[in-house]
């Protein structure tokens, strides 16, 4: 009886650990930035994260100029390659600190598209959809390890 207690136990641990964290959690709209840049899809409820190009704080909100990558199961960007799901502005009442919101760092944003904004990138125009945001959601740094094998002694099978 206690075995299979113990599992379910564990089972239940592991799958909290895999979670989104709670501002995150919902319903959204499953189309990226570049999908909803080609269509007009204001008004749609989105969930969209990525890296940081640019923070624009402004009289009474900040903007955030995003590189959009695929969200993991928790909501998390990740970059599984050089392709990115587009660009995209996230805007949010309030002042947001570009010393904390550093260039590629990753946010997650929910909200819903409000607008089209046309910025140049180099000399190229862009259609950027905006997001107002309700959530602003800085992931912590991810910590680089660095692990160092050592090649086993030869003969390896004589030496323990």
């Amino acid at each position: 009886m206690r075995t299979p207690l113990t599992a379910i136990a564990a089972m239940v641990v592991l799958a909290a650990c895999a979670s989104q964290p709670p501002p995150l959690q919902g319903e959204f709209a499953q189309i990226t930035p570049r999908e909803a840049a080609e269509a007009d899809r204001t008004g749609a409820l989105v969930r969209w994260g990525g890296r940081i190009v640019r923070v624009e704080p402004q009289p009474n909100r900040t903007c955030f100029e995003m590189i959009s990558t695929r969200l993991t199961v928790t909501a998390r960007p990740y970059w599984a390659s050089d392709d990115t799901g587009g660009r995209f502005i996230a805007c949010r009442t309030g002042f947001y600190d570009p010393a904390v919101f550093e260039v590629n760092r990753e946010v997650t944003f929910t909200g819903r598209i409000a607008a089209y904004e046309t910025r140049k990138i180099g000399g190229y125009d862009y259609r950027f959809p905006r997001v107002e945001a309700d959530i602003v959601y800085l992931w912590p740094v991810r910590e680089q390890v660095d692990v160092i094998t050592r090649p086993a002694p030869w003969p390896w099978w004589g030496w323990w």
